[in-house]
C-alpha cells in the first residue's frame, strides 16, 4: 500500500487557510517528501504524520515556496533523535542551496546525502520507491517526479517444488533476492510469475504543459498537477510566468488517463478553486480541486 498526503496546495506564499505545496508518501515504514515550503512541518503536525521516518526529500526547484521550510524540518527531525542518513534529490546546485539554508541549522545528528539531477530524465531506486525525475518547463530548472512501487509476480509454489528449491529460500526469492544453494544459484524468475501492476503517483508543479508530463502520468493511480489559475483571462499570465491553468492541466490528464487527478499549487488570488471545476471536468471527469491535507490510500489491484 502507498499512502499519499498533499500537505499543502498553495503557491507563492502560505495563507491562513492554505499551506504551501508539499506532498508526502509513506510505504513500508519509509516516508518520502516532495518539496518543503514554509509551514510544511506545521502541516505535517496538523495531519498527525511524523517527520522522523522521512528518508527522502525531492525538490522540484529552488524557489522559496518549495524549499524554505527545509531548515526547520531538519532541526525537528534531529530533535526527534533521528540518526539515519537522509537523501536529498533535486536539480544541480542542491548541495550549495541546502548548505546556505543550513547556516541556521548547522548541527544535525544525521548525514545528508545529495543526488543532483543533471539529465532530462533520471531514475533512482531508494528503499521501496522507484523515483523518476523528468525535466519540465519553468523559468528556472525544474523537475517533476513519478513515484512508483513495483510489484513482483505471484509466487508459484508448484514451480518451486518442481525445481527442488528448499522452502527456507522461498521468502528471500519472493522478495527478489538471488540465493546461493551449494553449487546452484537460485534466482527469483525461477519461482515468480510475470510482474504485476504496481502503484504510481505523478507530481508536477511550476511548469508549462509539456508532453513529458503526460508521458510519466500515463495511467497513474494519482496525478497531482499544478493548476495555478482557474479564472478566465489568465492564459497570458500563465505563459509569461511558466505556469499552468486548470484547463491546461486537465488536457494533460485527458491524454494520460490517470485514475484521478488533483489540482494544486493555486495562486493566492484563487480563493475558491472548486468554483471552476465543472468546466475542468468537461475535459477530464476525474479531476478534483485538492485541499490541504487530502489523503489517498492506494492499494495494489486484486489479482
Amino acid at each position: 500500500m502507498l499512502d499519499i498526503c498533499l500537505l499543502g496546495t498553495g503557491g507563492m506564499m502560505p495563507l491562513p487557510y492554505r499551506w504551501l505545496t508539499a506532498m508526502m508518501a509513506r510505504c513500508d515504514g519509509s516516508s518520502l517528501l516532495i518539496d518543503c515550503g514554509e509551514g510544511t512541518q506545521i502541516a505535517l503536525k496538523e495531519k498527525g504524520w511524523s517527520p522522523k521516518p522521512i528518508d527522502i526529500i525531492c525538490f522540484t526547484h529552488y524557489h522559496a515556496d518549495h524549499i524554505s521550510g527545509l531548515p526547520g524540518l531538519l532541526l525537528t527531525m534531529g530533535n526527534a533523535e533521528r540518526t539515519q542518513p537522509l537523501t536529498l534529490i533535486g536539480p544541480k546546485g542542491l548541495e550549495r542551496v541546502v548548505g546556505a539554508l543550513r547556516t541556521i541549522a548547522p548541527e544535525l545528528p544525521f548525514e545528508l546525502k545529495f543526488i543532483e539531477l543533471t539529465e532530462n530524465r533520471e531514475q533512482r531506486n531508494i528503499g521501496p520507491y522507484v523515483i523518476d525525475a523528468y525535466r519540465v518547463n519553468h523559468n528556472v530548472v525544474c523537475y517533476g517526479y513519478s513515484i512508483s512501487i513495483p510489484r513482483t509476480g505471484r509466487f508459484d509454489v508448484d514451480r518451486a517444488k518442481e525445481s527442488g528449491i528448499p522452502q527456507k529460500f522461498w521468502n528471500r526469492l519472493q522478495k527478489g533476492e538471488t540465493v546461493e544453494d551449494g553449487e546452484r544459484t537460485l534466482t527469483p524468475d525461477m519461482v515468480l510469475g510475470p510482474p504485476r501492476r504496481g502503484l504510481k503517483v505523478t507530481y508536477c508543479t511550476d511548469t508549462r504543459p509539456v508532453p513529458v508530463i503526460a508521458e510519466y502520468a500515463k495511467e497513474a493511480d494519482l496525478f497531482i498537477c499544478e493548476g495555478m489559475y482557474g479564472e478566465d483571462g489568465k492564459e497570458a499570465k500563465a505563459r509569461e510566468y511558466k505556469h499552468m491553468t486548470f484547463y491546461e492541466a486537465a488536457k494533460l490528464a485527458k491524454e494520460a488517463q490517470p485514475k484521478q487527478m488533483w489540482l494544486t499549487h493555486y495562486s493566492p488570488s484563487l480563493t475558491r478553486p472548486e468554483e471552476y471545476m465543472d468546466k475542468v471536468r468537461e475535459i477530464f471527469p476525474r479531476a478534483k480541486a485538492a485541499r490541504d491535507a487530502w489523503t489517498a490510500e492506494l492499494e495494489f489491484d486484486e489479482e
